[in-house]
């Protein structure tokens, strides 16, 4: 009996990748442990050997989106300007995301197809991407600039601002000559709000 092969961080990137495209295309009732492993030609046991199951590869397409975004927005720099750096966290680093990766955008934000229990799985990611969101809100809030609003009630108001403008821009809503402004304009008057007593 011969050993077991060893799969690396590069199969695993290869087979999540291949997931997302699977789920992009078809939606995720199309996606299985099987059909995976056949777009990048391994067998299934690389599927079950570095996610466990069908489940669990999910799971990791769930955590994938908030790591993506948590490694954009620790790369965006801070300015002088708070209001600005949160309009950019959503114009630039939210609205990317949802472009680039609208898969992930429907499994990870909206949980789209899945149930409760499934999406808690990859709630440690999503924690973690939401404290550099909070981290740029509550620069708001040390200048003045959230009224009587706390950081995650701002939070909450600003991911539901940039969800419903991904979901219209996705779905052509949005002319795409005119998205980035469009997003611009709202996240300024979410910010512009957050001000008034």
């Amino acid at each position: 009996m011969g050993r077991p092969r060893a799969y690396d961080e590069r199969t695993a990137g290869d087979l999540l990748a291949a997931a997302e495209r699977i789920v992009d295309v078809e939606g995720l009732d199309a996606l299985s442990v099987r059909r995976v492993a056949n777009a990048i030609d391994v067998t299934t046991r690389a599927v079950y050997s570095l996610f466990g199951s069908k489940d669990g590869l999910v799971v990791a397409l769930g955590a994938r989106a908030f790591d993506l975004l948590k490694a954009a927005l620790d790369a965006l720099p801070t300015t002088s300007d708070p209001a600005s750096d949160v309009v950019e966290a959503g114009a630039l680093v939210f609205r990317r995301f949802a472009l680039e990766h609208p898969a992930l955008l429907r499994i990870g934000v909206q949980h789209l197809g899945m149930s409760p229990e499934l999406a808690s799985q990859f709630r440690g990611a999503a924690d973690r991407a939401l404290e550099g969101l909070q981290s740029r809100i509550a620069r708001l809030a040390d200048h003045g600039q959230l009224g009587a609003r706390g950081v995650a009630e701002a939070a909450c108001a600003f991911d539901a601002l940039c969800e419903g403008l991904a979901t219209l821009e996705l779905r052509g809503a949005i002319p795409a000559n005119k998205a980035e402004r469009v997003w611009r304009d709202a996240l300024r008057a979410l910010v512009a709000g957050w001000r008034a007593t």
